[in-house]
């Protein structure tokens, strides 16, 4: 799979570019802000009907303009695929593929997967649990249509069950019936998410080691490790055992809300005692574990965006992953860089790479 076109109107601060793309590299360079990241987020865009980068919507349209459009052209299994986003700024958002409307914007996802590195994944080595649930959570949901339903079920009996600890403090009450509704819906899907996590991750764990090891050129001991409470038991079992814990703290306390991956090098916590090369190898390799995971499992080729990742990795490094990516199973490359220099010099050995001059929202064609 590949994406031949694609076409951007008013989409944050680019008001129109229509390109035509390669099947292997497509460099996007300029100055910062200039509106290489823009054009990734399109990709991403008509991937996972999202931002990467922003959560809402209406602020992804130009400033000061009606509607947005990003649409694009996708090869796959030798057949085209048009997939088109339209959104004004007070409406919702339209999403269609050959022309024809989605009921629901979660049967997209999967269909055209995606993996993107970007700066702001270190918050996925650095940041908190929940950012590394996201990412678990967002791998798995392009594989596993079943998964993502039950995620977002899941979630929103959490908003219940919590709003109604907080109801009970509040009002100096307690209703143990209306409580255990919420324990059951959120139990059983609780059990196939963290049965689905954990089975995902046997095969991922392997995957990520042997990246690290490639990338890094080194000999030290990187781990991960999937930490959840329901390790220690069945959930509803575990809600229970935790009522009063959870009448104090007004929300739930227990759950696959709470898991982790948990990252070590050399035995240690990569959070707190890893080097800058150390946690960057370590992002890298799980963004590349992500890539050969899905493709491995949907038959799928992910499209692979790297987002200003060669100012955040030394020669050595950048050496390597540039090698892994050549090869054959890694597909359509998304590049941006602020050194046009640097990608020509990188690439120079490439046959089929395009080079995308950015400057001030205005993408130059190849």
């Amino acid at each position: 799979m590949y994406l031949k076109q694609l076409s951007l109107v008013n989409f944050k601060n680019i008001s129109g570019a229509d390109m035509e793309l390669g099947k292997k590299f497509n460099c996007f360079v300029g100055n910062n802000g200039s509106g290489k990241t823009t054009v990734l987020d399109a990709v991403h865009y008509l991937s996972m009907c999202k931002s990467f980068l922003n959560s809402i919507d209406s602020q992804n349209i130009t400033r000061e303009q009606p509607f947005m459009v990003v649409s694009g052209t996708f090869e796959k299994n030798s057949e085209e695929e048009k997939v088109h986003c339209a959104l004004k700024r007070d409406g919702k958002k339209q999403f269609k593929r050959n022309k024809k409307d989605y009921a629901r914007l979660i049967d997209h996802i999967g269909l055209f997967p995606s993996v993107i590195i970007a700066p702001t994944d270190a918050d996925i080595i650095n940041g908190g649990s929940d950012l590394r649930r996201k990412f678990l959570d967002g791998v798995i949901s392009q594989l596993d249509r079943e998964y993502l339903e039950n995620l977002i079920q899941y979630n929103k009996a959490l908003l219940q069950r919590n709003a109604l600890l907080k109801y009970f403090r509040e009002n100096r009450t307690f209703q143990p019936e209306s409580l255990e509704m919420w324990d059951v819906q959120l139990s059983q899907r609780g059990q196939i998410i963290y049965e689905r996590r954990k089975a995902f991750l046997a095969d991922f764990i392997d995957a990520f080691s042997a990246f690290y090891q490639t990338i890094s050129g080194s000999v030290e001991e990187i781990g991960l490790t999937y930490e959840s409470q329901l390790s220690d038991g069945e959930m509803l079992g575990l809600l229970k055992e935790n009522v009063a814990q959870d009448r104090a703290a007004t929300y739930t306390t227990i759950g696959i809300h709470k898991d982790d991956l948990g990252l070590t090098v050399n035995g240690f916590q990569l959070k707190k005692f890893g080097s800058q090369g150390q946690q960057k190898s370590a992002l890298v390799a799980l963004k590349l574990a992500q890539f050969k995971v899905m493709h491995e499992k949907s038959g799928i080729t992910p499209l692979l965006l790297l987002d200003d990742i060669f100012d955040k990795l030394d020669d050595d490094r950048v050496g390597q992953l540039l090698n892994l990516v050549s090869q054959k199973s890694f597909g359509q490359i998304f590049i941006t860089d602020t050194h046009p220099a640097r990608v020509a010099e990188l690439l120079k050995d490439e046959k089929d790479v395009r080079v995308f001059p950015i400057s001030q929202g205005e993408v130059a064609l190849d």
